[in-house]
């Protein structure tokens, strides 16, 4: 592998895939960036899925059917995949055997079983890098937070509250699609979708819950197949996590939540922090903007809005005046990737992507939440 160019494939030409593929292709966004990614490999078990991309990807040299002919290639140095979880365990495997680096997606495995396996086969090739794809901390407002709290600027943790919300379920007549079958997403259903994004921050400050009591809905039961005869649905809709978690010597309560069904919703993903020195709030929902108050003893409390702009962890050439979305949230994440894949320690900024253990510790507390709500109680995680 050259040492500023990383030769990506990816396995799974869905949505994510796209964007993906996009944001290879608007790097000159990142100026400063000393490493380039080239998108040269794509398989997907549906040739049409492959059109796309050969038509706007010009530098995709391999398209094939079967993933194992692109891990075969010895021009591919890392891999994206976007499958179905019940895909996770068994190609993400491959691909670490082949000796390719990895950007997967969410959850890593359909369950703690299957994420376990991944884990075990990087342990037997530690020289792959591997990470999972969480896109949204990378806002100029969770990434704002993100330094707050390398600097303490919160004294002691009161709560934290983090959420992904949307509403396209709540339409019944919606169809249904591999989401909402356990066997292809798992028992986990909404919480493994969603439930790395809200973990992400809250583990990588190393607030693993000690306590998890889950609350979870199955709201719609049936929804028609392509044929429009209605099917069984049967995974959770939400789910509400109500943890106790540990900073320092002080125990605080965090609640997390995933929700397909939250009406008016679209893509609400969100954080808020209180401390006894400093707090502060961010929601997509106001993507611009980042609620803060410092507490000052004897003085008003009063809550502050920030005007974000674009402000990002990789300079960009897009101007400080100028809105952030979801597209460029990606760009930065599949920039902190290749970052850390080539530097290591030593990249640019300190925030990477969630790493194979942090899904391990999200693993065991989405366990946890379905343990919880099976038996009616609280579970206690070491």
């Amino acid at each position: 592998m050259s040492s500023r160019t990383i030769r990506f494939g990816i396995i799974g030409c869905g949505l994510m895939a796209r964007e993906f593929a996009s944001a290879t292709q608007r790097w000159a966004h990142l100026p400063q960036m000393e490493v380039r990614p080239k998108l040269v490999a794509i398989a997907d078990t549906k040739p049409s899925c492959l059109c796309w991309f050969e038509d706007n990807l010009p530098d995709v040299t391999v398209a094939v059917s079967d993933y194992r002919d692109l891990l075969a290639s010895p021009h591919v140095d890392a891999v994206y995949c976007a499958l179905p979880h019940h895909l996770h365990a068994q190609i993400y495997g491959d691909i670490i055997a082949a000796g390719k680096h990895l950007l997967g997606e969410k959850p890593f495995g359909i369950d703690l079983a299957a994420n376990e396996r991944i884990l075990a086969a990087l342990a037997a090739r530690p020289e792959v890098f591997a990470r999972c794809s969480s896109e949204f901390p990378f806002y100029p407002g969770p990434y704002q937070i993100v330094k707050y709290l390398r600097e303490g600027r919160f004294g002691r943790i009161i709560e934290v509250e983090a959420g992904f919300w949307h509403s396209s379920d709540l339409d019944p007549n919606k169809p249904i699609n591999w989401k909402r079958q356990a066997q292809f997403n798992g028992e986990y259903g909404c919480l493994g979708d969603l439930g790395m994004h809200v973990l992400h921050i809250p583990l990588r400050f190393g607030w693993m819950p000690r306590t998890v009591h889950g609350l979870l809905s199955k709201i719609v039961t049936q929804r028609p197949d392509d044929a429009g005869n209605m099917v069984p649905c049967d995974t959770w809709d939400n789910a509400v996590m109500a943890c106790e978690a540990v900073s320092g010597e002080h125990k605080f309560p965090m609640l997390l939540s995933t929700k397909r069904i939250a009406p008016g919703e679209t893509n609400t993903w969100f954080i808020k922090i209180h401390g006894t020195e400093f707090s502060a709030e961010f929601t997509t929902k106001y993507p611009r903007t980042l609620r803060t108050l410092t507490y000052r003893s004897g003085k008003p409390q009063s809550w502050e809005v920030l005007d974000l702009g674009y402000v990002s962890a990789y300079p960009a050439i897009t101007g400080p005046i100028f809105e952030f979305g979801f597209s460029d949230s990606i760009l930065q994440m599949y920039a902190a990737f290749c970052d850390e894949l080539i530097n290591r320690e030593r990249m640019s900024q300190p925030f990477g992507c969630a790493t194979p253990a942090e899904t391990h510790q999200h693993h065991r507390v989405l366990t946890a939440a379905l343990e919880s709500y099976k038996a009616g109680t609280v579970v206690a995680l070491a």
